[in-house]
């Protein structure tokens, strides 16, 4: 079993930066995968980016566009998603979530559906 908590939502002006948490425990290690999914009012869930829990490697969905950033602490059992240059169409709610024991490159695994585990969500919202 793994939990998830994310934290550090909030509402955020145009341009600007917010970092959400994601807090794991329970067994969290070795070919695991957490990604970042976010969903707006009336949209399908979409995937942000993952991370490999072991080894770091990260993969990013298109519109990124190098403005987020995924990182892992894994003494604290947390996953980072740092998210600069914000606009309002990043407003959604954002989740983190747990695959485990992957098999194949973490660019494989951008469905939620893939997905194992999942936290509660943090509402990101930037005004415009």
């Amino acid at each position: 079993q793994v939990q998830l908590v994310e934290s550090g939502g909030g509402l955020v002006q145009a341009g600007g930066s917010l970092r959400l948490s994601c807090a794991a425990s329970g067994s969290t290690f070795s070919r695991n995968v957490l990604g970042w999914f976010r969903q707006a009012p009336g949209k399908e869930r979409e995937f942000v980016g993952n991370i490999r829990w072991d080894a770091g490697y990260v993969y990013y969905a298109d519109f990124v566009e190098g403005r987020f950033a995924i990182s892992r602490d894994n003494a604290k059992n947390t996953v980072y998603l740092q998210m600069n240059s914000l606009k309002p169409e990043d407003t959604a709610v954002y989740y983190c979530a747990v695959v485990k024991s992957v098999d194949y490159s973490i660019t494989y695994y951008t469905r939620g559906a893939q997905y194992n585990y999942w936290g509660q969500g943090t509402q990101v919202t930037v005004s415009s």
